[in-house]
């Protein structure tokens, strides 16, 4: 279930990044959904939930669904908060670029390299190293704890 190889699902749609690769470094993985460590530079606390079966819009899933993969959003922003104590963690679905669902869970800090404009916004500062370092240096605690989280919500 955690660390495993990527699999598309069945049926992936040709062209679509998050139906051919991972889109990061896989976390956790069940039938529904996977959850990734995005490997942002400059915002090493960037986690994505990527629904595994092709679904552009959150109102594809039925009801179930949408719970799970909301309870999956909310383990990875709970986990953040407790291990990391950012000043915001941003939750976010576009899917302009990507038309497959996924969220974007970022922990952000008022010292990081965007702050308070979004991550995808022009730099306006560079981040200090020693507090990416410190960041980098708790994640492997919080993603034990999200691991755990995660395989204990129920499945679809």
């Amino acid at each position: 279930m955690s660390n495993a190889a990527f699999t598309p699902p069945a049926g992936p749609v040709a062209g679509c990044a998050l139906c051919e690769a991972a889109g990061g470094r896989v976390l956790f993985e069940n039938a529904s959904l996977r959850v990734i460590h995005a490997q942002e530079a400059g915002f090493p606390a960037f986690y994505r939930v990527v629904w595994r079966a092709h679904a552009r819009e959150f109102t594809d899933l039925s009801r179930a669904e949408r719970v799970h993969c909301l309870d999956a959003v909310a383990a990875v922003e709970s986990a953040l908060r407790a291990h990391l104590a950012p000043t915001k963690v941003n939750v976010a679905t576009l899917g302009n670029a990507v038309p497959h669902l996924h969220w974007h869970v970022i922990a952000r800090f008022d010292w990081d390299s965007h702050f308070p404009s979004p991550v995808w916004a022009g730099a306006s500062r560079e981040a200090p190293a020693d507090r990416l370092s410190a960041v980098e240096a708790r994640l492997p605690a919080l993603e034990r704890e999200l691991l755990a989280q995660l395989g204990a919500l129920p499945s679809t």
